[in-house]
């Protein structure tokens, strides 16, 4: 398999497991908790599942925001047989999505923020360096 689809399919295994960690949090704080939240109560930012509850919800919530795009990308390229614009640098994308989402889990300490950011950035740019990649006008004409 090609891979930009591996990392596709790493991106989205990434995110079903913080989804699946999110369910045990969930589950945690409904059932075995002192600080129990009933199962319809629990806030989308995870603001009442405070510290690492409310971190995992937010890292979760990044990966379900960039996916998409990431996503749209994958197919783009795929479709326009160009997926080797992204082969090369493409695992970047999902090592800095894995090791922000980490960081995000373990704290919200200054330098885990600039770290997770420069992480972030790190996606951000390899995304928009595709982007232009595949919309450069010039190769079609």
């Amino acid at each position: 398999m090609n891979q930009t689809l591996l990392v596709l399919a790493g991106f989205a295994g990434w995110t079903l497991t913080l989804s699946f960690l999110l369910l045990n949090m969930r589950g945690y704080y409904t059932f075995l908790s002192s600080n129990k939240v009933a199962l319809n109560k629990f806030n989308p930012d995870g603001s009442n599942t405070p510290g690492f509850g409310q971190r995992l919800t937010r890292a979760h919530l990044n990966c379900i925001e960039m996916l998409p795009a990431f996503c749209a990308l994958v197919v783009v390229a795929s479709l326009s047989e160009q997926l080797d614009i992204m082969n090369s640098t493409v695992i970047y994308v999902l090592y800095a999505r894995i090791g922000q989402s980490i960081i995000h889990m373990l704290s919200t300490h200054l330098i885990a923020v600039v770290l997770r950011a420069s992480l972030w950035g790190v996606q951000l740019a390899l995304l928009l360096f595709y982007t232009y990649q595949l919309l450069n006008v010039s190769a079609y004409w």
